[in-house]
Protein backbone atom coordinates (compact mmCIF):
# COMPACT_ATOMS: atom_id res chain seq x y z
CA UNK A 1 0.00 0.00 0.00
CA UNK A 2 1.17 3.51 -0.70
CA UNK A 3 1.24 5.98 2.50
CA UNK A 4 2.19 8.94 2.95
CA UNK A 5 4.13 10.29 7.20
CA UNK A 6 2.95 13.83 7.20
CA UNK A 7 5.46 15.36 9.85
CA UNK A 8 4.82 18.81 11.20
CA UNK A 9 8.13 19.86 13.13
CA UNK A 10 9.44 22.81 14.29
CA UNK A 11 11.57 23.11 11.44
CA UNK A 12 9.81 21.27 8.35
CA UNK A 13 6.66 20.23 7.11
CA UNK A 14 7.71 17.27 5.50
CA UNK A 15 5.27 14.63 3.53
CA UNK A 16 6.92 11.24 2.79
CA UNK A 17 5.02 8.89 0.65
CA UNK A 18 6.23 5.65 0.73
CA UNK A 19 5.08 2.39 -0.63
CA UNK A 20 5.15 -0.20 2.60
CA UNK A 21 3.21 -3.59 3.66
CA UNK A 22 4.34 -5.49 6.56
CA UNK A 23 7.35 -7.36 6.36
CA UNK A 24 8.74 -5.54 4.28
CA UNK A 25 11.23 -2.23 4.30
CA UNK A 26 9.23 0.67 3.37
CA UNK A 27 10.71 2.45 0.06
CA UNK A 28 10.55 6.15 -0.64
CA UNK A 29 8.01 7.31 -3.56
CA UNK A 30 7.98 11.14 -2.81
CA UNK A 31 9.22 13.75 -0.40
CA UNK A 32 7.40 16.93 -0.15
CA UNK A 33 9.00 19.39 2.15
CA UNK A 34 8.60 22.85 3.05
CA UNK A 35 11.09 24.72 5.75
CA UNK A 36 8.51 26.71 8.35
CA UNK A 37 11.20 27.33 11.01
CA UNK A 38 7.53 26.78 13.06
CA UNK A 39 9.73 27.37 16.46
CA UNK A 40 10.30 30.68 15.63
CA UNK A 41 6.83 31.94 14.50
CA UNK A 42 5.65 32.13 18.57
CA UNK A 43 4.93 35.57 19.94
CA UNK A 44 5.83 36.65 23.47
CA UNK A 45 3.40 34.25 25.36
CA UNK A 46 4.32 31.48 23.17
CA UNK A 47 1.09 30.68 20.68
CA UNK A 48 1.96 30.86 16.91
CA UNK A 49 1.36 34.09 15.14
CA UNK A 50 -1.66 34.79 13.22
CA UNK A 51 0.80 34.42 10.05
CA UNK A 52 1.97 31.37 11.09
CA UNK A 53 -1.25 29.71 11.84
CA UNK A 54 -2.34 30.87 8.39
CA UNK A 55 1.06 30.06 6.71
CA UNK A 56 0.77 26.29 8.56
CA UNK A 57 -2.71 25.68 7.20
CA UNK A 58 -1.64 26.47 4.02
CA UNK A 59 1.36 24.23 3.55
CA UNK A 60 -0.45 21.32 5.56
CA UNK A 61 -3.74 22.09 2.66
CA UNK A 62 -0.28 21.71 0.10
CA UNK A 63 0.85 18.33 1.47
CA UNK A 64 -2.46 16.75 1.73
CA UNK A 65 -3.03 17.53 -2.02
CA UNK A 66 0.63 16.49 -2.92
CA UNK A 67 -0.75 12.89 -1.02
CA UNK A 68 -3.73 12.63 -2.71
CA UNK A 69 -1.76 13.43 -6.38
CA UNK A 70 0.67 10.62 -5.44
CA UNK A 71 -2.26 8.18 -4.59
CA UNK A 72 -1.53 7.95 -0.93
CA UNK A 73 -4.30 5.11 0.54
CA UNK A 74 -3.74 6.51 3.83
CA UNK A 75 -2.02 9.66 5.23
CA UNK A 76 -0.44 9.51 8.66
CA UNK A 77 0.04 13.09 9.96
CA UNK A 78 1.42 14.22 13.63
CA UNK A 79 2.81 17.53 14.97
CA UNK A 80 5.71 17.62 17.56
CA UNK A 81 7.36 20.32 20.13
CA UNK A 82 6.74 23.55 18.13
CA UNK A 83 2.78 22.83 18.27
CA UNK A 84 2.98 20.55 21.14
CA UNK A 85 4.27 23.65 23.43
CA UNK A 86 2.19 26.70 21.30
CA UNK A 87 -0.31 27.81 24.41
CA UNK A 88 -3.03 28.43 21.60
CA UNK A 89 -2.40 24.57 20.34
CA UNK A 90 -6.18 23.56 20.69
CA UNK A 91 -6.87 26.88 18.05
CA UNK A 92 -3.92 25.84 15.72
CA UNK A 93 -5.23 22.09 15.46
CA UNK A 94 -8.95 23.41 15.22
CA UNK A 95 -7.68 25.79 12.54
CA UNK A 96 -5.91 22.50 10.40
CA UNK A 97 -9.01 20.46 10.75
CA UNK A 98 -11.53 23.10 9.74
CA UNK A 99 -9.26 24.06 6.55
CA UNK A 100 -7.55 20.88 5.63
CA UNK A 101 -9.99 18.13 6.97
CA UNK A 102 -6.51 16.53 8.65
CA UNK A 103 -7.11 15.82 12.38
CA UNK A 104 -3.27 16.55 12.97
CA UNK A 105 -2.37 14.10 16.67
CA UNK A 106 0.54 15.95 18.46
CA UNK A 107 3.39 13.33 19.84
CA UNK A 108 4.63 13.25 23.31
CA UNK A 109 8.30 13.67 23.71
CA UNK A 110 8.12 10.68 24.78
CA UNK A 111 6.60 9.00 21.89
CA UNK A 112 8.61 10.90 19.52
CA UNK A 113 11.61 9.00 21.38
CA UNK A 114 10.05 5.81 21.58
CA UNK A 115 9.19 5.87 17.91
CA UNK A 116 12.59 7.08 16.73
CA UNK A 117 14.42 4.26 18.69
CA UNK A 118 11.60 1.56 17.43
CA UNK A 119 12.78 3.15 13.36
CA UNK A 120 16.85 2.89 14.53
CA UNK A 121 16.33 -0.93 16.38
CA UNK A 122 14.90 -1.80 12.75
CA UNK A 123 17.75 -0.45 10.88
CA UNK A 124 20.30 -1.82 12.69
CA UNK A 125 18.48 -5.18 13.79
CA UNK A 126 18.85 -7.33 16.84
CA UNK A 127 22.72 -7.78 16.30
CA UNK A 128 23.20 -3.92 17.89
CA UNK A 129 22.52 -5.07 21.06
CA UNK A 130 21.78 -2.28 23.37
CA UNK A 131 21.05 0.75 21.75
CA UNK A 132 21.34 4.24 23.12
CA UNK A 133 19.96 6.81 20.33
CA UNK A 134 20.33 10.58 20.11
CA UNK A 135 17.85 12.98 18.04
CA UNK A 136 18.53 16.54 18.18
CA UNK A 137 15.26 18.63 16.38
CA UNK A 138 14.15 21.99 16.00
CA UNK A 139 12.42 22.15 19.25
CA UNK A 140 14.15 19.39 21.60
CA UNK A 141 16.26 16.79 22.14
CA UNK A 142 15.44 12.95 22.43
CA UNK A 143 17.35 10.58 24.37
CA UNK A 144 16.38 6.59 24.65
CA UNK A 145 18.14 3.72 25.79
CA UNK A 146 17.15 -0.13 25.45
CA UNK A 147 17.88 -3.73 24.11
CA UNK A 148 14.13 -4.81 22.49
CA UNK A 149 12.28 -2.74 20.16
CA UNK A 150 10.60 -0.44 22.87
CA UNK A 151 13.21 1.63 24.99
CA UNK A 152 13.92 0.76 28.29
CA UNK A 153 13.81 4.55 29.29
CA UNK A 154 13.36 7.59 26.91
CA UNK A 155 13.22 11.43 27.77
CA UNK A 156 12.52 14.36 25.67
CA UNK A 157 14.59 17.97 26.85
CA UNK A 158 13.55 21.49 25.26
CA UNK A 159 17.45 21.60 23.53
CA UNK A 160 16.17 21.72 19.66
CA UNK A 161 17.95 23.44 18.10
CA UNK A 162 15.90 25.92 16.82
CA UNK A 163 14.34 26.77 19.97
CA UNK A 164 17.88 27.30 21.06
CA UNK A 165 19.20 29.69 18.10
CA UNK A 166 16.21 31.43 18.72
CA UNK A 167 16.25 31.98 22.22
CA UNK A 168 19.74 32.10 23.22
CA UNK A 169 22.32 32.89 20.15
CA UNK A 170 21.16 36.57 18.68
CA UNK A 171 24.12 37.59 17.34
CA UNK A 172 26.17 36.60 14.28
CA UNK A 173 28.21 35.22 14.65
CA UNK A 174 26.94 34.96 18.25
CA UNK A 175 28.75 36.57 21.22
CA UNK A 176 31.30 34.51 23.34
CA UNK A 177 29.03 35.31 26.63
CA UNK A 178 26.13 34.10 25.09
CA UNK A 179 27.99 30.74 23.92
CA UNK A 180 28.69 29.86 27.38
CA UNK A 181 25.73 30.80 29.16
CA UNK A 182 24.08 28.25 26.83
CA UNK A 183 26.79 25.63 26.42
CA UNK A 184 26.04 25.61 30.61
CA UNK A 185 22.08 25.44 30.25
CA UNK A 186 22.31 22.89 27.78
CA UNK A 187 24.73 20.70 29.70
CA UNK A 188 23.29 21.50 32.96
CA UNK A 189 19.54 20.29 31.57
CA UNK A 190 21.44 16.85 29.76
CA UNK A 191 23.02 16.25 33.31
CA UNK A 192 19.77 15.60 35.15
CA UNK A 193 18.82 12.44 32.79
CA UNK A 194 22.17 10.89 32.87
CA UNK A 195 21.70 8.88 36.23
CA UNK A 196 18.59 7.61 34.23
CA UNK A 197 20.80 6.19 31.26
CA UNK A 198 23.73 4.93 33.11
CA UNK A 199 22.02 2.42 35.48
CA UNK A 200 21.13 0.16 32.71
CA UNK A 201 25.30 0.16 32.11
CA UNK A 202 27.07 0.95 28.78
CA UNK A 203 25.05 0.78 25.55
CA UNK A 204 26.51 -2.02 22.95
CA UNK A 205 26.19 0.76 19.95
CA UNK A 206 25.57 5.00 20.01
CA UNK A 207 23.49 5.87 17.19
CA UNK A 208 21.74 9.50 16.66
CA UNK A 209 19.47 10.42 14.05
CA UNK A 210 18.47 14.17 12.59
CA UNK A 211 19.23 16.46 10.26
CA UNK A 212 21.53 18.47 12.83
CA UNK A 213 23.61 15.41 13.51
CA UNK A 214 23.69 14.52 9.78
CA UNK A 215 25.53 17.93 9.12
CA UNK A 216 27.79 17.39 11.86
CA UNK A 217 29.09 13.96 10.92
CA UNK A 218 29.31 15.74 7.51
CA UNK A 219 31.17 18.54 8.31
CA UNK A 220 33.10 16.51 9.98
CA UNK A 221 34.55 14.17 6.94
CA UNK A 222 31.64 11.82 6.77
CA UNK A 223 30.19 10.62 3.29
CA UNK A 224 27.96 13.07 1.04
CA UNK A 225 24.52 11.88 1.11
CA UNK A 226 24.59 10.82 -2.37
CA UNK A 227 26.50 8.37 -1.78
CA UNK A 228 23.84 6.37 -0.52
CA UNK A 229 21.78 5.33 2.23
CA UNK A 230 24.10 1.91 2.92
CA UNK A 231 27.51 3.88 3.26
CA UNK A 232 28.57 3.90 7.45
CA UNK A 233 28.45 7.54 8.68
CA UNK A 234 30.33 8.07 12.02
CA UNK A 235 31.00 11.21 14.46
CA UNK A 236 33.83 11.29 17.29
CA UNK A 237 33.27 13.35 20.16
CA UNK A 238 36.89 14.66 19.41
CA UNK A 239 36.11 15.98 15.62
CA UNK A 240 33.17 17.43 17.36
CA UNK A 241 35.08 19.49 20.27
CA UNK A 242 37.43 20.52 17.25
CA UNK A 243 34.67 22.07 15.15
CA UNK A 244 32.52 23.88 17.90
CA UNK A 245 34.75 26.82 18.11
CA UNK A 246 35.15 26.98 14.57
CA UNK A 247 30.99 27.30 14.28
CA UNK A 248 30.96 29.50 17.14
CA UNK A 249 33.47 31.95 15.18
CA UNK A 250 31.70 31.76 11.71
CA UNK A 251 28.72 33.47 10.12
CA UNK A 252 25.38 31.91 9.41
CA UNK A 253 26.61 32.26 5.31
CA UNK A 254 30.10 31.09 6.67
CA UNK A 255 28.02 27.84 7.85
CA UNK A 256 25.86 27.59 5.14
CA UNK A 257 29.05 27.22 2.72
CA UNK A 258 30.33 24.35 4.67
CA UNK A 259 29.88 20.84 3.21
CA UNK A 260 26.34 19.39 3.18
CA UNK A 261 25.26 22.14 5.50
CA UNK A 262 21.29 23.56 3.78
CA UNK A 263 20.83 27.45 3.69
CA UNK A 264 17.42 26.90 6.22
CA UNK A 265 19.43 25.15 8.83
CA UNK A 266 22.93 26.82 9.15
CA UNK A 267 21.74 29.07 11.57
CA UNK A 268 21.10 26.38 13.84
CA UNK A 269 24.28 24.56 13.51
CA UNK A 270 26.03 26.16 16.26
CA UNK A 271 23.43 25.28 19.08
CA UNK A 272 22.64 21.64 17.36
CA UNK A 273 26.74 21.09 17.96
CA UNK A 274 26.40 22.34 21.51
CA UNK A 275 23.48 19.95 22.08
CA UNK A 276 25.21 17.18 20.27
CA UNK A 277 28.65 17.82 22.08
CA UNK A 278 27.06 18.01 25.63
CA UNK A 279 24.89 14.70 24.91
CA UNK A 280 28.56 12.71 23.71
CA UNK A 281 30.30 14.28 26.87
CA UNK A 282 27.96 13.59 29.64
CA UNK A 283 26.78 10.50 28.50
CA UNK A 284 30.05 9.04 27.91
CA UNK A 285 30.00 8.76 24.11
CA UNK A 286 33.36 8.68 21.64
CA UNK A 287 31.18 7.90 18.56
CA UNK A 288 28.11 7.49 17.24
CA UNK A 289 27.05 6.16 13.78
CA UNK A 290 24.17 8.24 12.02
CA UNK A 291 20.82 6.20 10.95
CA UNK A 292 19.41 7.36 7.88
CA UNK A 293 15.70 6.18 9.71
CA UNK A 294 14.15 8.79 12.20
CA UNK A 295 11.11 9.20 13.45
CA UNK A 296 8.97 9.46 10.15
CA UNK A 297 9.98 5.81 9.88
CA UNK A 298 9.41 5.10 13.05
CA UNK A 299 5.25 6.25 12.62
CA UNK A 300 5.71 4.46 9.19
CA UNK A 301 6.78 1.16 11.30
CA UNK A 302 3.99 1.39 14.21
CA UNK A 303 1.51 1.19 11.23
CA UNK A 304 2.31 -1.00 9.57
CA UNK A 305 2.82 -3.14 12.49
CA UNK A 306 -0.73 -2.83 12.86
CA UNK A 307 -2.06 -4.12 10.05
CA UNK A 308 -3.36 -7.68 9.25
CA UNK A 309 -1.09 -9.67 7.75
CA UNK A 310 -1.97 -11.55 4.34
CA UNK A 311 -3.14 -15.37 6.50
CA UNK A 312 -5.31 -12.68 8.61
CA UNK A 313 -6.96 -11.39 5.84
Amino acid sequence: MRLGVLDVGSNTIHLLVVDAHPGARPQPAHSHKVEMRLAELLDEQGAVTPEGVERLVSVIGEAVQAAEDKGCEDVLPFATSAVREATNADEVLARVKQETGIELPVLSGEDEARLTFLAVRRWFGWSAGKLLVLDIGGGSLEIAYGIDEDPDTAVSLPLGAGRLTAGWLPGDPPAAADIRVLRRHVRAQIARTVAGFSRFGAPDHVVATSKTFKQLARIAGAARSGDGLYVQRDLTRKSLEEWVPRLAAMTTAQRAALPGVSEGRANQLLAGALVAEGAMDLLGVDELEICPWALREGVILRRLDHLPTSTEA
